[in-house]
């Protein structure tokens, strides 16, 4: 089964509408939204809870101490991605290649691309695509494999191009390891131009508990026995629990999107909420 085709519905929040699969996020009193905060809900995890987990994995996200990190697992990346998500990792970039929906001739700029897997299926349509990347280790693995990409060395919050150059903006599993997500959604609505596309692939929320519980279980306990025998950076995937953890749920990400300056936000889950797909309009002004 394709997971680009599945679109499992969130419960109702008060100020959403379901559109083809996507939901519509509009802005609400956060009295009535269930107390989601920090990805969770607060009748499972406590406000000090939630504030360590977001603390723990703020500690770890310094720039360069990020950068490092994903320099040392370059070579081996991609093959223990497959394997942590049972190949879903393809299915999922395949459902942004199609929320994207970009056409031969349009720039679009693939941020945290990593060795470019991500920025492949553009390019292969005929679209002028950017891949780009903060670790120097990444983009030197995806210059090896597909020299034909132009890779580019570029740090989200402070993007080494000018105003309005593309047609569209994705990034995906990458906004989480952004010093300032804020920032750096800002930073693709300014290099996107009036009218242009955003898409952001991030792992999420799964509204129903007991899908929850079981994928937390594996999160916290599966997940880092299995990179511990194909990863040569096993504390990378450590880290990686802690940013999910620490991570917003759909319907505050969608309230962050649309303060960067995008509009018509909605957002999409994959894989029953595993992972969910949000996209945005870049404002007309």
């Amino acid at each position: 089964m394709r997971v680009s085709s599945i679109a499992v519905r969130v419960s109702s929040i008060a100020g959403e509408s379901s559109i083809a699969g996507w939901r519509e996020s509009r802005r609400q009193d956060p009295s009535v939204d269930g107390g989601i905060a920090g990805g969770c809900q607060t009748g499972e995890m406590g406000t000090s809870d939630v504030q360590t987990q977001r603390e723990l994995a703020d500690l770890s996200k310094r720039p360069s101490q990020v950068a490092g990190m994903f320099d040392d697992v370059a070579e081996k990346y991609d093959r223990t991605n497959d394997v942590l998500s049972a190949g879903q990792d393809r299915l999922w970039r395949r459902a942004v290649l199609e929320a994207v929906d970009a056409r031969p001739g349009e720039k679009v700029l693939d941020l945290a691309a990593g060795t470019g897997r991500s920025s492949e299926p553009f390019a292969d349509r005929g679209v002028l695509t950017v891949p780009c990347d903060f670790s120097t280790g990444m983009v030197r693995a995806g210059k090896r494999r597909r020299p034909d990409l132009g890779f580019v060395v570029g740090d989200a919050t402070r993007l080494p191009f000018a105003d309005g150059v593309f047609d569209a903006a994705t990034i995906s599993f990458g906004l989480r390891n952004v010093v300032d997500p804020d920032a750096g959604l800002a930073e693709m609505a300014r290099v996107v131009r009036p009218g242009g596309r955003l898409v952001v692939c991030e792992f999420s929320t799964i509204p129903n508990p007991l899908l929850r519980s079981a994928y937390r279980a594996y999160l916290h306990h599966g997940l880092p026995r299995v990179a511990r025998l194909v990863s040569s950076h096993a504390e990378a995937y450590e880290y990686l629990v802690d940013s999910i953890d620490a991570w917003p749920d759909q319907a505050e990400l969608s309230l962050r999107i649309a303060d960067a300056g995008w509009e018509r936000v909605a957002w999409r889950n994959l894989s029953f909420g595993v992972v969910a797909l949000h996209r945005a309009v870049r404002a007309q002004s």
